[in-house]
Parts: C-alpha cells; sequence; structure tokens
C-alpha cells in the first residue's frame, strides 16, 4: 500500500505514557554523551547508554535515574560485528529505539614520523565512521517496519576541510556527514529522520588533547542543549558555533590552494612539538 509524505518535515516520536521513548546513546561516558544523557533523562524516556568505561557508565546511570528516567547500559564491544548486532537485535525485541546517537568517537595526530599511527587510524576509522554505518544497517529496518525514528551521526566541523593537525579525524567525520547526508533523503518517505552534527571545538579530554588554537570553545551542556534541540525540530545540519561554521565553511568552497595558505595562517596545521 502506497503512503503519502505529506510533507518534507518528519518529527521525531513523541513519548507517550504506555511506551517511553527510548533514546540510545554511544559514548555515553564522553563530554557530549554524558550531557546528552543528562539532558534527555526524564520520566518519560528510557534511555540506553553505552560506553566502555562501566564505573563511569555507573555513576552517570545513577545520575539519570535519578531524574526519573529509565536506564539501560551496555558495554558491547562496537567494533565485534557479532557482538554489535546481537546487542541490537535484543534491543529491538524489546522496544525500536526512537532516536539513536551514535556518539562514539576518537582522534588520533600525526607523531615524530610524520604520520598517524596506523593502527590508531584503523582504529578510529572502525569507531568514527564504520560503527555508525553498522548500527544503521541493523536498525533501520525495525525503524522502517514500525515506520518512524531518528538517527544521529556525530561529524564535525573538521568535516568541512582536513586539518593538519587530523587527517584521518577529518576524513572520518567528512565521510559521516556525506553518509548521512544521503541517508537523510533515502529513508524520508519511510518515517526516519537523519540528522548530521557538526560541533566546533566542546570542553573534553580529546579536545584537550587537539594542538592548535581552539577559538569559540562550548561546555559540553551547551552543545547538548543546541543537539537536543536540533533533533527535536528534525533538523538535517546542527552544527556550531557560527564564527567557527562559517569559517570552517568557507575553507571548503574556496580555491584549495587559498584554504590551505588561511589554515596554515590561522595556527591549525601540525608544528613540531603538538
Amino acid at each position: 500500500m502506497k503512503v503519502a509524505v505529506k510533507a518534507a518535515r518528519v518529527t521525531a516520536p513523541s513519548p507517550s505514557a504506555a511506551a517511553p521513548r527510548c533514546v540510545l546513546i554511544t559514548g555515553a561516558t564522553g563530554a557530549i554523551g554524558g550531557a546528552l544523557a543528562h539532558a534527555y533523562a526524564t520520566s518519560t524516556t528510557h534511555l540506553v547508554l553505552h560506553g566502555r568505561n562501566r564505573q563511569s557508565l555507573d555513576e552517570l546511570a545513577i545520575a539519570c535515574r535519578e531524574k526519573g528516567a529509565h536506564v539501560s547500559l551496555s558495554t558491547a564491544s562496537l567494533t565485534d560485528e557479532t557482538e554489535l548486532n546481537a546487542w541490537l537485535d535484543m534491543l529491538c525485541t524489546e522496544h525500536v529505539p526512537d532516536i539513536v546517537i551514535a556518539n562514539a568517537g576518537i582522534n588520533t595526530h600525526p607523531g615524530e614520523n610524520t604520520l598517524e599511527p596506523w593502527d590508531e587510524v584503523q582504529a578510529l576509522l572502525d569507531i568514527n565512521l564504520k560503527v555508525p554505518i553498522a548500527m544503521a544497517q541493523r536498525l533501520v529496518p525495525a525503524m522502517q517496519a514500525r515506520g518512524s525514528g531518528q538517527l544521529v551521526f556525530i561529524s564535525s566541523l573538521a568535516g568541512w576541510h582536513g586539518l593538519p593537525t587530523t587527517p584521518s579525524y577529518s576524513a572520518s567525520k567528512a565521510g559521516i556527514k556525506a553518509y548521512g547526508e544521503g541517508l537523510r533523503g533515502l529513508l524520508e518517505p519511510h518515517g526516519i529522520g537523519v540528522t548530521v552534527v557538526m560541533p566546533g571545538y566542546v570542553t573534553s579530554p580529546m579536545c584537550n588533547a587537539m594542538p592548535g588554537p581552539k577559538p569559540w570553545e562550548w561546555s559540553p551542556e551547551r552543545a547538548a542543549n543546541a543537539i537536543q534541540r536540533g533533533i527535536t525540530a528534525n533538523r538535517a545540519r546542527i552544527s556550531f558555533p557560527f564564527p567557527l561554521n562559517f569559517g570552517t565553511w568557507w575553507l571548503a568552497v574556496l580555491p584549495a590552494g587559498i584554504s590551505q595558505w588561511l589554515v596554515k595562517r590561522l595556527g591549525f596545521n601540525h608544528t613540531e612539538g603538538a
């Protein structure tokens, strides 16, 4: 039976008393992930929080339960396809997630031998790019059968133009940005929204470890609030802060030679001792 789509905009499912909204967050023990967990922790929400640090995950769960949320935890290996699929299948038998925020991510930087260590690059691409795609592969059929859902992919302003300080990270974020943009149009007729988040610098250990300047740095709480508002509105892209987003967007559209000169001029190129 053909279903007419009345509007281009797809809204995230509304919670109900009978079935609390299920929000899945990977990388929940990170700065943005933790702040998002707190933002979504309400009595009408079932939070499914994933992280590698069980102690931090338990502490986060306690705080979210104090706000009235029902919380489930997981430390399943995201890069083990069998384990990942088994975990997601188990979730779907209980309640297909309404909102999935694929937030888990890592970074690496050029070292003494100029290029980033290959083993670190492989691990980065697995977590930042392959895992979110693998999650979509497993969850979209269940969302499609239900006729609703929201996928949220965490990219970065570094996805606009590759930075010499983090070339592999930039590549992974550009890749997930393109994937999310393509998936949005593909899934819209099925009632599934897709949002790509492109943060700038957000205070966190990962951010602190990055060499170079960090203009317009936001707190995790401010970032989480902006992301939650954008998800609720089913925005195609959530990018912040505006000045840095505007500047990095120009790096993507200017002639490459000018963009490379600007990156170096502004201090975002890799330097010794960084």
